[in-house]
């Protein structure tokens, strides 16, 4: 058993002796499992991050308009933009580098469904698809999809091989549900759970607090969280023993996401980046969204509550936004980039960003309480917060009503909620269908309309099934057990 003088003297050294108040109350195995928390905590680090929190909270918040600049025209490209033969070229390159097995993609999957309302991970979540598919099925059948299209350009076989960040409350019920599901059709071998670090949650007083008596409250690191999670589960070692060179990150709420997107992978090999963003045009001064820019020449993410209204207005000679590369969590790597990032020196230069939260807490007496007000702050670090090692940086910049459709909020909000998703995506179909030479009959803002990514990732390969025909909603289109595609209306 413990030494609980050691435990004691070593919480009190950091202001936590209130960690061990109950010690012995509990019973044998809550102790165990208390001490191992406290074990897994370095309370000189955490009380650290709290104190650079705190002189953050407390310090004015300073608009930083002085020291932003816009990009340079020469790291951006975009798909409005670019002639037809530079797509075509940036798409083959990537789709090069797919069927070489050369790209991987990494889901930021550490988040609840709260908001949704679900007691769940948001990847299993079903928008109400005619066909009943949820987040991750999606996704996972445009993984399939990319290998297939990836082997037919190369001749090779070739693997996308797919990594999933949970978080300690999304983990297992994720392994289960690809379980139950046989992955989907993916090889198991090929996809790779592993998790990001919970830190503890503080009051304000920098006391840590105690969830139960034999309990800390801890909370996830935030998708910032990836890079020492990339290095403590030995992710950049399989990474590396793959050979994978470029890696697409993306968070698992968009519908619309195209993972391991080819043009944009090609996009980046072509112009040496080794890190970049998606971003959507940012065409309202007011719009809460954070714009990918430079801050003291260095690049960066910058949220809106940071740029006076002056500033956000500004324009430029084309009339459109000085500020407008809109953030959506969409980004590109290297592996030699993530691993430079990933050295522990690095990321420990993160800083946390702080949001105070309702944490349920013990009392003095042991008795649990819910507050009704925030009491104390959780600490996280964002993903984007490596820009500023970037000396080759990136923006592509992407039509929203193609690839940005994020799921965020229960029906009943303004966005962001499984019907506004289920329209997008089934409007993207529409457009698909169209392009391809298909039509629909009667009223075409509302027809239902899916189809597989296991057919078409991205409106390609469609003319065949399509083109000349007439279809009634709803409409779906999907592959086959034999390999064949079904098409099936007005049912």
């Amino acid at each position: 058993m413990a030494d609980i003088k050691a435990l004691r003297e070593k919480c009190e050294k950091w202001g936590q002796g209130h960690l061990v108040k109950f010690w012995d109350t509990l019973e044998e195995s809550q102790q165990t499992a208390l001490l191992g928390e406290i074990n897994g905590i370095d309370l000189e680090e955490v009380c650290g991050y709290f104190s650079e929190a705190d002189a953050s909270m407390r310090a004015d918040t300073e608009k930083i308009d002085e020291q932003l600049e816009p990009l340079e025209k020469e790291v951006c490209g975009s798909v409005a933009r670019s002639s037809n033969e530079e797509l075509e070229d940036y798409r083959i390159k990537g789709l090069t580098a797919i069927g070489n097995s050369e790209v991987a993609v990494l889901l930021l999957a550490g988040g609840q469904g709260t908001r949704l309302g679900v007691p769940y991970p948001k990847g299993m979540y079903d928008v109400g698809l005619p066909s009943g598919r949820t987040l991750y099925q999606i996704q996972a059948e445009r993984v399939l999809r990319l290998q297939r299209m990836g082997e037919k350009l190369t001749g090779k076989p070739c693997t996308i091989p797919w990594y999933i960040m949970t978080s300690e409350h999304t983990k297992e019920a994720t392994e289960k549900f690809f379980t139950k599901n046989d992955f989907f059709g993916l090889k198991k071998e090929n996809m790779v759970l592993f998790e990001q670090g919970l830190l503890p949650c503080f009051d304000f007083d920098g006391k840590i607090i105690m969830d139960s008596p034999s309990k800390i409250a801890q909370a996830p690191d935030g998708n910032g969280g990836l890079y020492n999670a990339l290095r403590n589960e030995k992710v950049l070692d399989d990474l590396s023993r793959r050979g994978v060179r470029h890696i697409h990150v993306y968070c698992v709420d968009n519908i619309l996401v195209k993972m391991a997107d080819p043009t944009f992978i090609g996009f980046c090999i072509s112009k040496n980046v080794e890190c970049g963003a998606k971003a959507v045009e940012k065409t309202q001064p007011n719009e809460a969204v954070g714009v990918v820019c430079k801050v003291a020449g260095k690049y960066k993410v910058v949220e809106y509550s940071e740029i006076t209204t002056s500033t956000s207005e500004k324009r430029g000679a084309d009339g459109r936004l000085a500020f407008n590369q809109g953030n959506i969590c969409n980004h590109y790597f290297t592996l030699d980039f993530l691993k430079h990032v990933c050295v522990k020196e690095n990321s420990a230069q993160l800083k946390h960003h702080v949001a105070k939260k309702k944490i349920p807490y013990v009392d003095t007496q042991g008795k649990q309480h819910k507050p009704s007000a925030p009491n104390g702050i959780k600490m996280e670090k964002f993903v984007f917060d490596v820009f500023h090692f970037a000396q080759n940086f990136g923006v592509w910049e992407v039509l929203r009503e193609e690839e940005f459709s994020p799921l965020k909020n229960a029906d009943g909000a303004s966005n962001g909620t499984p019907t506004t998703c289920r329209q997008d995506l089934q409007a993207q179909h529409r457009r698909f269908l169209t392009a391809a030479g298909g039509a629909l009959t009667g009223s075409q803002d509302d027809a239902v309309c899916e189809i597989s990514a296991l057919v078409s990732y991205a409106g390609e390969d469609l003319e065949s099934v399509v083109s000349g025909k007439k279809f009634k909603s709803p409409v779906r289109v999907e592959l086959q057990s034999d390999g064949s595609v079904g098409v099936t209306q007005g049912q």
